[in-house]
């Protein structure tokens, strides 16, 4: 059973960091991209970063480019996003989502998910 579970999340002031974490286990292929999501109440969800295992490559939505950071270490098959200079607007549940993939990952992270995490909350006061 493929399980994502998410970790790190918290509050912080406005201009901090934070740095949240999906180990992933269970799944047997060999190249996956693996993506973090984020929802604020009333709002839709949102493609934040991506990476991909077979190339390393990454994507990171405009509102984040330049603060945060997407990161894997494949020997622990878990995917960290650092995001420092937060702001209120980056207050949402954060997701990550999986799915076996192969070469530079799609702008916008636009894949077809068959995975995805329970969330972890990120709040940021101002």
């Amino acid at each position: 059973e493929v399980q994502l579970v998410e970790s790190g999340g918290g509050l912080v002031q406005a201009g901090g960091s934070l740095r949240i974490s999906c180990a992933a286990s269970g799944f047997a292929f060999h190249g996956y991209a693996i993506a973090w999501f984020r929802q604020a109440p009333g709002k839709a969800r949102e493609a934040v970063s991506c990476i991909s295992s077979t190339d390393g490559s990454t994507y990171h939505a405009d509102s984040v480019k330049g603060r945060f950071t997407i990161s894997s270490d494949d020997a622990k098959n878990t995917v960290y996003l650092q995001m420092n200079s937060l702001k209120p607007e980056d207050t949402a549940v954060y997701y990550c989502a999986l799915i076996e993939a192969y070469g530079r990952v799609w702008s916008r992270c636009d894949y077809e998910y068959e995975y995805w995490g329970q969330g972890t909350q990120v709040t940021v006061s101002s």
